[in-house]
């Protein structure tokens, strides 16, 4: 087959092609608007040196996940958990938090995802506080050059993590076109020796009737 071929199979049998890409992209687009939103806040904590020396620099990257394993643990959960007085268990809590450190920027971000948003903030914020409290009780036992500070940089920003209508849709409406695309070829390959058109009949010449 060549393109010719192809172009007038997609003239022909495009509209299964886009007939099913509709349906996909409805079928996704409604799905997710079904679905009750859940919501991730952000806490950043900026960890600074209490000096611009290079050596205490490198004493933060390599103490970054001492900080992130001491703050991601059930004892921290449990504590959150008791301050904001909510109604689940420190597994599940720490199931809808992720911590990470940056080491290039210095910080420790924690992700918190949940349906309602103000729970999602007020942990995340929480959870910044607690690492500010730890740091600052650390410093009371090292000498004023040698602390290291953490801060929150800003307030929790807060964003709709999922579900995200417009992607599930455009993967809705691909999708349902790339199946459209093999029903149709398979239509093609199950018809291919269906006779259409005169073209499709070739005969070979068997003997010339002489005159």
């Amino acid at each position: 087959m060549n393109l010719i071929d192809y172009a007038s199979i997609l003239i022909r049998r495009g509209w299964i092609m886009l007939l099913l890409a509709i349906i996909a992209a409805g079928a996704a687009f409604f799905f997710s608007r079904t679905l009750d939103p859940v919501y991730r806040s952000t806490q950043k904590v900026l960890i600074v040196p209490s000096r611009s020396d290079f050596g205490l620099t490198q004493a933060i990257k390599q103490t970054l996940n001492n900080h992130v394993a001491w703050l991601d643990s059930s004892l921290r959960a449990a504590a959150v958990i008791d301050r904001l007085q909510m109604d689940m268990t420190p597994l599940q809590l720490r199931a809808d938090v992720r911590i990470a450190p940056d080491i290039d920027r210095l910080l420790i971000q924690v992700d918190v995802e949940h349906q309602d948003v103000n729970q999602a903030q007020r942990v995340a914020a929480e959870y910044g506080q607690m690492l500010v409290q730890y740091r600052n009780d650390l410093n009371q036992q090292a000498r004023r050059e040698d602390r290291i500070e953490a801060s929150l940089q800003d307030n929790p920003v807060t964003v709709r993590a999922r579900p995200n209508v417009t992607i599930n849709t455009l993967v809705g409406l691909i999708a349902g076109a790339f199946v459209g695309g093999i029903a149709v070829f398979a239509l093609e390959y199950l018809e291919s020796a269906v006779v259409r058109r005169r073209e499709d009949v070739e005969l070979p010449l068997l003997a010339v009737v002489p005159e």
